[in-house]
């Protein structure tokens, strides 16, 4: 008798499929579309775009190379500001990836589209062969990784979000639209203006091809969530791009403002953005008793096992990425289910990190990474993860942290720690982020010195602006920038 539960997704189960739309002109023009936004997300987070009306799409289309000239500092500025080592001269050409074309339904007779970030004419590449490839660009460096897991590593991945979020009245204020508890049915009262907002994000989700699995309100004032299913991570992570977007604007033409802020109320729990993955052998061992056993235990079998001791051991440099702001720490404390401040994992611990869930089951294993959240870029966030994993996989490192399965490392004494191989602290802050980054030279020989070095400068000028002036300056700035 089989005890799984939970939908089995596998790569094969999940491949995106083509829009009903189409990838081609003729199929936006019949579904409506008159503009395109071409957009991308720079090293802060932050989404940006340039819209194009259809007929010049078309003509893009037919170009050699479809895409349009992007200044290089796109990806390094703080407002109009540039960080060192970014520059003014020179640009790029952001290529259009058809695959990524998804209708707007919050902007009737819109398309997005992502793309890739590409040198202009070829350059010298790592392998002395000419590439108009660039590792600054997230979306190229993510998928560069992918790859790499997958050819000498023999492992792929899926991935899902939780996007948690708070509507507040207006830019303006830190009232929220509501005061509920965790799940209970006064957050979505029906004919309620947070109803309609969440039903309405909800339907465009589903026509512009995302998989919904729920939506539902959580434990702070006028926050909520939205669970999405899992797709390959690049897919996944422009997926998430897209649940923002529509989450924002549907706001905003409700009068609202949906704010990823980490923690706005420190009497509640803060917004993450649960990230859950699962780690995929190329080739699949046959099935068997001797699999089926294997796969029954809550202990993480040996590619699994491998991957999370690399991805332990770099843990506090990879918060860099995940936990790129001031404001980010104050969601990761012990004692409020955000993940805690001690490098572990456990099963069904929301007090680790790392937590494994479904641990029993086939269907639904996988593990929620715990220790991200909405400030952060997705595709870098991804890039240092499925990096660090695939360190440990290729090492076949041997995983040395015990499950915290009945206690939380904060509950435990020194000793007790010691015993479950628990020897690290999380960083507490940016700075100690910072400095574990710039300190963890394999974690950024597979990201690339530039990149990292790039990150860093740009990181800190990011948190210079957002942290100036008074704490409800800061508070603000932040609302109106996430």
């Amino acid at each position: 008798m089989s005890f799984d539960y939970g939908h089995k997704y596998t790569l094969q189960n999940v491949a995106q499929q083509t829009p009903l739309y189409g990838t081609t002109v003729v199929g936006l023009k019949a579904a409506g579309v008159e503009f395109v936004r071409i957009q991308w997300v720079d090293m802060t987070n932050t989404i940006r775009y340039r819209v194009v009306p259809i007929a010049y799409f078309e003509k893009l289309l037919d170009s050699p190379r479809p895409g349009v000239a992007i200044v290089r500092c796109a990806l390094g500025m703080v407002y109009m500001t540039l960080a060192d080592g970014f520059s003014p001269i020179g640009e790029y050409i952001y290529v259009i990836d058809m695959k990524t074309i998804r209708l707007c339904p919050y902007a009737a007779g819109h398309a997005s589209v992502m793309g890739f970030f590409q040198e202009k004419a070829p350059v010298q590449g790592p392998d002395n062969q000419p590439t108009v490839s660039t590792n600054l660009c997230p979306r190229t460096n993510l998928q560069r990784i992918i790859d790499d897991a997958r050819d000498r590593a023999g492992v792929e991945f899926l991935v899902g979000f939780e996007s948690e979020f708070i509507l507040l009245k207006s830019n303006n204020t830190l009232e929220a639209v509501n005061t509920h508890g965790y799940g209970i049915n006064h957050a979505l009262t029906s004919g309620s203006i947070e109803a309609q907002v969440m039903e309405e994000i909800a339907h465009a989700l589903k026509d512009a091809g995302i998989e919904l699995q729920m939506y539902h309100s959580e434990a702070a004032s006028g926050q909520y969530e939205f669970v999405t299913g899992p797709l390959p991570p690049l897919e996944s992570a422009d997926a998430l791009i897209h649940t923002r977007e529509t989450i924002t604007n549907i706001a905003a033409k409700h009068g609202l403002r949906a704010t990823l802020a980490p923690r706005l109320y420190m009497d509640g729990p803060g917004s993450s953005c649960h990230t859950h993955l699962s780690i995929h052998p190329r080739d699949s061992p046959p099935p068997g008793p001797a699999t089926a056993i294997a796969e029954s235990q809550s202990a993480p079998p040996p590619q699994e096992s491998s991957f999370l001791a690399g991805l332990l051991a770099h843990l506090p440099a990879i918060t860099a990425f995940t936990l790129p702001q001031t404001s980010s720490y104050g969601r990761m404390v012990d004692g409020v289910w955000a993940g805690g401040t001690y490098v572990s994992w456990g099963t069904e611990n929301r007090e680790a990190p790392v937590r494994l869930c479904n641990a029993a089951s086939r269907s639904a294993r996988n593990f929620e990474l715990r220790f991200v959240d909405g400030l952060a870029n997705p595709y870098l966030a991804l890039a240092s993860i499925l990096g660090a994993g695939t360190l440990g996989v290729k090492a076949q490192q041997p995983l040395t942290h015990a499950d915290c399965s009945t206690l939380s490392a904060a509950e435990m004494d020194d000793a007790a720690r010691k015993a479950a191989g628990i020897t690290t602290r999380m960083s507490l802050n940016l700075d100690e982020s910072r400095k574990a980054l710039a300190g963890d030279a394999a974690l950024q020989g597979v990201l690339g010195e530039e990149l990292v070095e790039k990150y860093l400068s740009l990181n800190k000028a990011l948190s210079e602006a957002m942290d100036a002036g008074t704490e409800e300056e800061a508070v603000a700035r932040l609302i109106e920038s996430y």
